[in-house]
């Protein structure tokens, strides 16, 4: 952030000396049209008399072709420090910012070039299609040469049709989609067709008195979330009183706010991406935020390992040399490093839970094993290590 905050300054220095040029660059102009203003007209009414150019207009024409030519290389002269203010934001950039970035990843991380240039590709197209931008992920596709499923693609295009429909407040794609996953959505206490219902009935509530009879007859798809919902349908319901008065002036005035169609519109992205088992966010986002926050301390890390020349300490794949805190945004499932080796547990080395409640990594747990017995680091009790059992998280 520090260096964020080094080129942000150039920035506004430059800004600053942009502004101040402009507002001296227009008042100066303006001076000079003026004055020249005022000798062009002289030298109208000098002509229009028939009297000859006299000595004192010789000297103002003299003196006004000095002012202009003055003016100009002024001005050019502080549009050139300008340019100095610039490329001393470009020396900042450089001075705060490693352009290599390349290096701190090992390229044994990748299987093959090829490799990473399609995983990059497929990712960047599943950005593209969760984004809504569908012609151009299909353009990406045809210049890229890459192969996507039919299968792929339906889900995206599904949602993105529904949400389009949301946004120009039409719930009846959105509500077709959830009675015909109702199981499934109910399956993840999910109360979205509910909240499609109450938005639907709201809608007619707007409509005014005219709307009743159609409201009221609506209501009865309330019926299935009678239990869950009591007394959402409840405050609907007593709404209907306000409605030939007004509910813009009612206590149900709340029912009205257009806020309703954005939280419908993230109830729905989160409830059928969680269905047909697709991220709310897209992966490309999630690694690009994360990389931003864990690159300069990865660079930091490649410094001090070329400067200590222990280039073996970052040797695995699947693991950084450090622990990076990216926030709670970035957590998803739940992990467990091992306090006696400082490892995070993996398939092939489990955590396992003694009987005394502590728990190590199965490779610790086979290093601290002497003469058949295992002596718990963190407690006294001693006890066979087969007695040890693996943990799932």
């Amino acid at each position: 952030m520090e260096q964020c905050a080094c080129v942000e300054r150039e920035l506004d220095k430059v800004l600053q000396k942009f502004l101040t040029y402009g507002q001296h660059c227009e008042q100066s102009l303006e001076e000079l049209l003026h004055y020249v203003g005022q000798l062009r007209a002289e030298l109208a009414s000098a002509a229009l008399q028939g009297t000859p150019l006299s000595a004192t207009l010789s000297l103002v024409m003299s003196q006004c072709c000095r002012k202009i030519k003055d003016t100009v290389q002024k001005l050019a002269s502080d549009h050139k420090d300008i340019h100095s203010s610039v490329s001393r934001v470009g020396k900042a950039i450089d001075r705060n910012f490693d352009s290599e970035i390349c290096g701190v990843v090992s390229d044994a991380v990748w299987d093959s070039r090829e490799k990473q240039q399609q995983i990059l590709q497929m990712a960047i197209v599943e950005h593209l299609y969760q984004q809504g931008m569908l012609s151009v992920a299909e353009e990406l596709c045809q210049e890229s040469t890459l192969n996507v499923d039919l299968d792929f693609k339906q889900p995206f295009l599904e949602l993105n049709r529904i949400l389009e429909a949301l946004h120009e407040q039409d719930l009846g794609p959105a509500l077709e989609w959830a009675v015909s996953h109702r199981q499934r959505l109910l399956e993840l206490n999910s109360s979205l067709e509910f909240k499609l219902h109450r938005l639907h009935f709201i809608r007619l509530l707007a409509g005014g008195p005219e709307k009743q009879l159609e409201a009221l007859s609506y209501a009865r798809h309330f019926q299935p979330f009678a239990r869950l919902h009591q007394r959402e349908i409840q405050v609907m319901m007593g709404s209907l009183v306000y409605l030939r008065l007004g509910l813009e002036k009612s206590p149900y005035c709340h029912l009205l706010d257009n806020s309703h169609w954005a939280e419908i519109c993230e109830t729905f992205t989160r409830d059928a991406c969680s269905l047909l088992g697709l991220s709310v966010e897209s992966p490309l986002s999630v690694s690009f935020a994360s990389g931003c926050v864990a690159l300069p301390v990865l660079m930091n890390i490649k410094a001090v390992i070329e400067q200590r020349q222990c280039t073996g300490v970052w040797s695995h794949k699947d693991e950084l040399p450090i622990e990076i805190e990216l926030g709670m945004k970035c957590w998803y499932h739940s992990v467990f490093a091992c306090p006696i080796l400082r490892q995070q547990t993996s398939d092939s080395n489990p955590p396992i839970k003694l009987i005394c409640g502590h728990v190590i990594s199965r490779d610790a747990l086979n290093k601290l094993i002497n003469g058949g017995k295992l002596k718990c680091p963190y407690c006294p009790m001693e006890q066979n290590p087969a007695d040890g059992k693996r943990i799932i998280f």
